[in-house]
């Protein structure tokens, strides 16, 4: 058996576990890494970057099919399948290539990896790592729904959807968070009647619900039909080679067939294998590796970042807390995470989701008071110009300071546009401050002014109404 010793031994190679490794080599620390292999990460290989460039080609398809609008006409569009996919693994290969040359800077043992020891990690059948501190950024797995007769009846999930180079003609989705909303779009656009088939009221069941219904609305105006308040009860494959999925409406049975099944319910931490209670680590098998702000695990000498974690499923975290854990374990070991502005998130969906800070259902939920302002597309100048005008944007305030507390888009260009609210956010902007942030016109940025003046003017008039009884029970106790 070969042993080796360093002051760090990371155990996943993707963003989280990259960005540990970096940034402990800087503070001067000896590191290795440990990865099964292939290298490059989940949000290079089979997540971020693969999905957009998909993403990429059906927006276009979708947008000369709406170009009549703009007085476009367009004919004879065809769909070179292939070619997308062709692009798509040319485009990850070469980003693949340069994450690679960056991981192989330090040493990298190929191979599963499994505490032994609270001190030792072993990589396959002949090499035990020892290490000072750890790192465990092993990242999440396809979750497998227990629904009776799916696995018999077969059905592809999100790894398997970025290289189709078929589209099937009839889908059913199974889910309807970001994933299946992301794909299954896709599919929609590339030429499959799709069905989209979630428990939840409407599609991101974690989002606010006027943004959730919205994101609903718009899908069934596309095409797709979205069956909502379903219980999965078995699936079927049928002799023909369909397959037929039978869910529950309030008791009510309903049978829905499609040619293939797509599974989109998610992922799930990915701790099997690792050992990790001979390490003292409380994990959970279904929220993962246990963790403190400090990215410290139960065992103070080992620290967990990214999806391992169960917590924030978006690589922007995953790399954030990869670079604090490593300045825990080799600096004063205190630094702190906090994710109000860090977790700010998109679905690339069309039209966009993104959002940062608080959520109103958040707000609501730990009692907080807070005013608000919309604004919708339909009513924006330069979005009516474009011919994008499905969606709004939100603003939550505190009602005493004005400070800025959330924001919230669906909409055209919403992952860029929602950058702007980090930004004012990151500095702690009141909405009056943000109303004086000079906006170019027409453009669509300037429509985050709309809801902060709706704010001010409810704050202003609180203010008013306060300093009114201020001086009526003044005059009152006089």
């Amino acid at each position: 058996m070969k042993r080796f010793a360093y002051d760090l031994v990371v155990v996943g190679a993707g963003s989280g576990g990259y960005a540990a490794a970096r940034t402990a080599r800087e503070l001067g620390a000896t590191v290795a890494l440990v990865d099964r292999g292939p290298l490059g990460g989940l949000c290079i290989l089979r997540g971020c970057m693969p999905s957009k460039t998909l993403l990429a080609s059906s927006d276009a398809l979708h947008d000369v099919r709406q170009a009549g609008e703009l007085g476009i006409r367009a004919s004879g569009v065809a769909i070179d399948v292939d070619r997308i996919v062709a692009r798509k693994r040319e485009l990850i290969g070469g980003f693949a290539d340069y994450r690679i040359e960056g991981i192989e800077t330090f040493p990298v043992y190929m191979g599963d990896a499994t505490f032994i020891s609270p001190t030792e990690v072993q990589v396959g059948d002949d090499t035990v790592l020892e290490g000072e501190k750890f790192v465990v950024a092993t990242g999440s797995v396809i979750a497998t729904p227990a629904v009776p007769g799916l696995d018999e009846a077969g059905y592809f999930d999100s790894d398997a959807a970025l290289d189709r180079a078929t589209i099937p003609k009839r889908l059913i989705v199974l889910g309807g968070g970001y994933v299946a909303c992301e794909l299954g779009q896709y599919f929609a656009r590339m030429g499959a009647r799709t069905t989209m088939i979630i428990r939840a009221p409407h599609l991101l069941s974690g989002a606010d619900r006027d943004i959730g219904e919205a994101l609903t609305g718009y899908f069934r105006e596309e095409g797709i039909e979205v069956v909502s308040g379903a219980q999965l009860v078995r699936v079927e494959k049928n002799p023909d080679g369909s397959r037929t999925v039978h869910v529950s409406l309030d008791g009510v049975p309903l049978a829905i067939e499609a040619d293939e099944i797509f599974n989109a319910l998610g992922r799930t931490p990915n701790v099997e294998g690792l050992g990790l209670e001979r390490a003292g680590v409380d994990v959970h098998p279904k929220t993962g590796v246990t963790i403190d702000d400090t990215m410290r695990t139960s065992n103070e000498n080992i620290f967990a970042v990214g999806d391992v974690t169960g917590q924030y499923a978006l690589v922007h975290v995953a790399i954030y807390q990869g670079e604090i854990a490593a300045r825990n374990a080799f600096l004063d070991g205190c630094e702190k995470a906090t994710y109000d502005l860090v977790r700010a998130h998109t679905v690339f969906s069309e039209p966009q989701v993104a959002v940062v800070g608080k959520t109103e259902r958040e707000l609501e939920r730990d009692g907080a008071h807070y005013v608000l302002g919309r604004y919708e597309f339909a009513e924006h100048g330069k979005a009516m110009t474009l011919g994008r005008t499905q969606g709004f944007v939100k603003m939550m305030a505190d009602p005493d300071d004005g400070r800025i507390l959330g924001a919230a888009v669906i909409g055209p260009y919403g992952s860029e546009l929602i950058h702007e609210m980090i930004v004012a956010m990151n500095y702690r902007a009141t909405v009056q401050e943000f109303m004086r942030i000079p906006h170019l016109h027409p453009t669509l940025a300037e429509i985050w002014t709309y809801p902060a003046e709706e704010c001010a003017e409810q704050i202003g008039k609180s203010t008013a109404m306060d300093q009114q009884m201020e001086i009526a029970t003044s005059a009152h106790v006089t």
